[in-house]
C-alpha cells in the first residue's frame, strides 16, 4: 500500500442537467476550476452510454475491455477520483452501479455516460497530496500513483 495524506479545500455541490455527459463535464468543471486531485460522488440517472465492466480475459494485459452499453434510463450511484496525469491534466476516474428494475450492472463510466433528467454531484477537492496518474506499460493503464509517507 502507498499512501499520500492531504487536506480538504473546497466543496463543490453540482446539479447537472439532462444530456450532460459523464466523465466529460466533471473533467472539464475540474480544469476550470483548477481541481488537481478530488473525491467525486455522483448519483442519479443515466439513460444513455457504455460502461466498462471487465476485462475480456483476466490474465490478458493490456486487457481488452468488455463494455455494456445501454439505451434506457437507470438509477445510479458512483464514486471516483479525480488526479492529474503525466501531463498535468486532471481525469476522473469514477466507478458506479447501475440498476433498472431488478437487474444491477458495475462498471467504470469512462466511455461515457448520458445524465438522464437530473445528475447530483459532490466535489471535495484534496489538497497537498502529490497523487497522479502514470502511464503502467503493463495494463496500458495511467494508474493511480502517490509517494510513500
Amino acid at each position: 500500500m502507498k499512501v499520500s495524506e492531504g487536506k480538504i479545500g473546497r466543496v463543490f455541490v453540482i446539479r447537472l442537467e439532462d444530456g450532460d455527459m459523464i466523465p466529460e463535464c466533471i473533467d472539464k468543471f475540474a480544469d476550470e476550476k483548477g481541481i488537481k486531485v478530488g473525491h467525486v460522488t455522483f448519483f442519479g440517472g443515466v439513460d444513455k452510454g457504455n460502461i466498462v465492466v471487465g476485462p475480456k480475459k483476466t490474465e490478458e494485459l493490456p486487457p481488452s475491455k468488455m463494455i455494456y452499453s445501454f439505451n434506457e434510463a437507470h438509477e445510479v450511484v458512483a464514486s471516483g477520483l479525480i488526479a492529474p496525469n503525466c501531463k498535468g491534466k486532471s481525469i476522473l476516474h469514477i466507478h458506479g452501479a447501475l440498476g433498472r428494475g431488478e437487474r444491477t450492472i458495475t462498471g467504470c463510466l469512462r466511455e461515457g455516460v448520458k445524465t438522464w433528467l437530473v445528475g447530483e454531484v459532490i466535489i471535495f477537492e484534496i489538497l497537498d497530496t502529490d497523487a497522479k496518474r502514470l502511464l503502467d506499460e503493463k495494463s496500458g493503464f495511467e494508474l493511480l500513483n502517490v509517494c510513500q509517507e
